[in-house]
């Protein structure tokens, strides 16, 4: 264990930075299963996820299109729906576009409870199976739904562990944030991201376990075994801030990472500045209208689409799921055209390690603009985009041979998409990359950017998980 956590006040914002830091050093634990062979176990369970026909989906009782709009939208109004949305921007190459996007007016809970075994923080993971996961069986939040789920608008059983979430006083809050998924596939989505610490015996359902930080950290190098919420959540512990000791070791010494104190490249003040600075000069016009009027898309028997390039269509899938709180269902979900890249170039100045985020503007964003990561592109399309319109440093990040700290593909939402995936990349770069950059780039420190991460709409998904896993390595 680190030096002088056993000299914190671990109620404390201080100490609970702490706290975390050890259970992201401790890599094995008495209350783990084989995760990786229980994870297979779980997997080999006979689940189904088959694409059908979207007409499939409208009965009485389950998905119809609006006869106004032509949204697609589940009889009880609840859930998602999908609409058209029409954009503006004075932003990018493209200045105006129609779109299908999912709405979800419901704020999800994204919950997870920790609970200290022999001195060290665990929490309790579901082995929880999504209709458009790749790997159908991913590692979840203790809780993963939405307020109709949880108040069971689908006529299914209760969700496990919910209440932890829903009833006052069942533990204490380390974590409850409001944060934003997917801005290019969203409109305005929000959930809560929520961390509850118990101390009294929690008993334990077949399809959890307890896991340390550093037993997920190790977990995260391998491919879609921790789902986005999972990562989501997890992003948002308080990390302890690094020191060092009189023989040059680490020490977390818990201090917190929100000091507007000049160090790194750029104060927090100044990035505050900047980042309301990019706000105020992008415009952006994103508004809903029926489906049936989007511009460049078709609906048939089968799917909506786009007519030329694009992205992704919609598909609907039929789910078979003994686990899940319904066993089965039928839903449309949103399927990427091939992989993304996300990806953050990173370069020590002054001796500390800072990121190069980007001030990204998307059509479901609350606030027009988030920092995303330095690029963020559908690889897809790269051998149809010139040279010219490509995203700034794609071509660096791809070409990189040295100096690559993470890449590994991981899942997006599988409750929504259909194998989603992203490769996320980290890239090191060496005292020739430039310190000047674009306007809509700057340099923050990871601690910066850990204190961004602890306030609502600062970060975006993808940014928020390649923290966790540049922080987890």
């Amino acid at each position: 264990m680190p030096a002088r956590l056993n000299q914190l006040d671990v109620s404390t914002p201080v100490g609970i930075a702490a706290r975390v830091t050890a259970s992201a050093r401790t890599t094995a634990s008495r209350m783990s299963p084989d995760v990786e062979g229980w994870l297979d176990g779980k997997r080999r369970q006979p689940f189904e996820s088959t694409i059908i026909p979207l007409d499939e989906l409208t009965e009485p009782n389950g998905w119809r299109y609006a006869a106004d709009t032509g949204n697609l939208e589940h009889h009880s109004g609840r859930f998602f729906s999908v609409e058209g949305l029409h954009v503006r921007t004075n932003h990018g190459h493209v200045r105006e576009w129609w779109q299908p996007i999912l709405v979800q007016r419901d704020i999800a809970i994204l919950g997870i409870i920790a609970k200290e075994f022999d001195g060290v923080l665990h929490f309790l993971l579901q082995a929880k199976m999504e209709p458009g996961n790749a790997d159908l069986v991913q590692l979840s939040p203790t809780v993963q739904a939405t307020s109709s789920n949880y108040t069971q608008v689908h006529r299914g059983t209760r969700a496990p562990y919910v209440e932890y979430f829903t009833e006052p006083d069942r533990g204490r809050v380390l974590v409850d944030i409001l944060q934003s998924e997917q801005g290019a596939w969203f409109h305005l989505k929000r959930n809560r991201n929520v961390v509850v610490e118990v101390t009294d015996d929690v008993p334990l359902h077949e399809d959890f376990c307890w896991l340390t930080l550093g037993q997920i950290g190790r977990l995260l190098q391998r491919r879609n075994v921790m789902n986005m919420d999972a990562r989501t959540v997890l992003g948002c512990l308080p990390i302890a801030g690094p020191a060092r000791g009189p023989d040059g070791e680490d020490v977390y010494d818990g201090a917190p990472p929100d000091s507007t104190e000049p160090d790194g490249l750029h104060t927090m003040t100044e990035i505050l500045s900047w980042f309301t600075g990019r706000k105020s000069e992008y415009e952006l016009s994103a508004r809903l209208v029926p489906l049936n009027s989007v511009v460049g898309w078709r609906r048939d028997t089968e799917k909506i689409s786009p007519e030329g390039s694009g992205n992704f269509s919609i598909v609907g899938v039929r789910v078979n799921a003994r686990t899940r709180e319904v066993h089965s269902w039928k839903q449309p979900l949103l399927a990427p055209h091939g992989l993304g890249l996300a990806g953050l170039v990173v370069r020590r100045i002054g001796g500390r390690l800072h990121a190069l985020v980007r001030a990204e503007v998307l059509p479901g964003n609350r606030d027009t603009v988030e920092l995303g990561p330095t690029v963020r592109f559908m690889m897809d399309d790269y051998a149809g985009t010139p040279a010219e319109r490509r995203p700034e440093f794609l071509d660096h990040m791809l070409s990189a041979r040295q100096g690559v700290l993470y890449d590994v593909v991981q899942s997006e939402e599988g409750g929504r998409f259909h194998y989603a995936e992203t490769r996320y990349l980290v890239v090191e770069a060496g005292d020739d990359f430039s310190l000047r950059v674009p306007p809509d780039f700057a340099w923050m420190t990871v601690e910066q950017l850990l204190a961004l991460q602890r306030h609502s709409y600062y970060l975006s998904i993808e940014a928020r998980t390649l923290l966790l896993c540049l922080n987890n390595l």
